[in-house]
């Protein structure tokens, strides 16, 4: 098992940034590939952003595509989202996944965070 916490969201202002921060414990966190999916009210989760288990490839939905990043340390056991210029559409239950591969699909991996929110005011 894996569990996943996630942190950071908040109220913010349109243009404004913030850094979504998922903590994972359990097995080894350098063997999954890491994403993070967002639901927004009355609407299907969708997938924002993945990277692989070391870091070198990254894939991103092109609605966030040059505003969002992904990132991880695994010394830290920790993968992040650092959002910038934040749009009222950005707001939603943004969620930490885990899995064996990346998947850019709104199924995700094996392994699912409690969410954390973000509310964008414009």
């Amino acid at each position: 098992q894996v569990q996943l916490v996630e942190s950071g969201g908040g109220l913010v202002q349109a243009g404004g940034s913030l850094r979504l921060s998922c903590a994972a414990s359990g097995r080894t966190f350098s063997n999954y590939a890491m994403g993070w999916f967002r639901q927004a009210p009355g609407k299907e989760r969708e997938f924002v952003a993945a990277i692989n288990w070391s870091g070198s490839s990254t894939s991103y939905a092109d609605s966030v595509k040059g505003r969002f990043i992904i990132s991880r340390d695994n010394d830290k056991n920790t993968v992040y989202l650092q959002i910038h210029n934040l749009q009222p559409e950005d707001t939603a239950v943004y969620y930490c996944n885990a899995g064996r591969r990346i998947v850019t699909t709104s199924a995700g991996g094996d392994y699912w965070g409690q969410g954390t929110q973000v509310t964008v005011s414009s």
